[in-house]
């Protein structure tokens, strides 16, 4: 009988209520995903970026470019004309910001932007100034 009480019901509905409340705390606290991810390698001659930008058309992406840091701003719109409404939605939607240095200023008029099958590729180069110079030795 006491072990009825005790892992009955009403306990047992608390503590199902405490573990659930536990586990939404954990994902609220838990570090989102940044949009968009990227990758950036570096390389003598300058620097490249890929983005991943599905559903960001060119006339909604703006790139800027200031000594050693670069910004990507843009808006995403992924509603196709035909959703009346969800089942399921897990890609967002809507305007997005994304600043991050780099690990030397860039030139920017020697910027390539592409955008192709929703993938941004960057390629910074480095001003001739900044560029490592090989230095000879003579004997």
């Amino acid at each position: 009988m006491i072990t009825n009480m005790l892992y009955g019901s009403p306990f047992r509905d608390m503590r199902l209520l405490q573990e659930e409340v536990n586990r939404l705390a954990q994902s609220a606290s838990a570090p989102r995903a940044t949009f968009p991810a990227i990758n950036v390698y570096a390389h003598q001659d300058g620097i490249v970026i890929t983005a991943e930008l599905p559903g960001v058309q060119n006339d909604d992406l703006e790139i800027t470019v200031h000594r050693d840091t670069v910004t990507l701003r843009g808006e995403r719109q992924d509603q196709p004309d035909e959703a009346g409404a969800y089942h399921r939605r897990e890609r967002g939607r809507g305007s997005f910001v994304r600043t991050f240095g780099l690990p030397f200023q860039v030139d920017p008029d020697k910027v390539d932007a592409k955008l192709k099958d929703g993938v941004l590729t960057l390629s910074l180069q480095r001003p001739e100034h900044d560029k490592p110079k090989r230095i000879r030795v003579t004997a």
